[in-house]
């Protein structure tokens, strides 16, 4: 019974003190300037660190990615067609992923999301 108990707190006493010495550890100072400022080669920054991002330059990024991972969907039923897989649910699943594709660019092109605005 000794045994058990012991077993179950030696967990537990040294998560708590590893807790406790990051705890001690990560202290941050807060009145330390440089800290927040970005670091340009150790010059004083010039302009302001946080441009303006484009929400549009995100939404193609994004549009990129969907379209990407579309495409490789599409790359490994080559090699099923060439093992002669049946060819009626190729050209099924074919379809059904190149009108995913489709019907993702109508979309997008219905939102002008694809549009780059000035």
């Amino acid at each position: 019974m000794l045994l058990l108990m012991l077993s179950s707190m030696i967990p537990f006493i040294l998560t708590t003190i590893l807790i406790l010495i990051n705890m001690i550890i990560s202290l941050k100072i807060l009145n330390d300037r440089e800290k927040p400022s970005p670091y340009e080669c150790g010059f004083n920054p010039m302009t302001e660190a946080h441009l303006p991002f484009s929400i549009q330059f995100y939404l193609i990024g994004v549009i990129f990615l969907v379209f990407d991972i579309e495409i490789l969907l599409i790359l490994p039923m080559i090699p099923s067609l060439i093992m002669n897989m049946n060819l009626f649910y190729w050209i099924i699943s074919f379809l059904i992923i190149y009108i995913c594709l489709i019907v993702g660019l109508v979309y997008e092109w219905n939102e002008q999301s694809i549009i780059w605005l000035k």
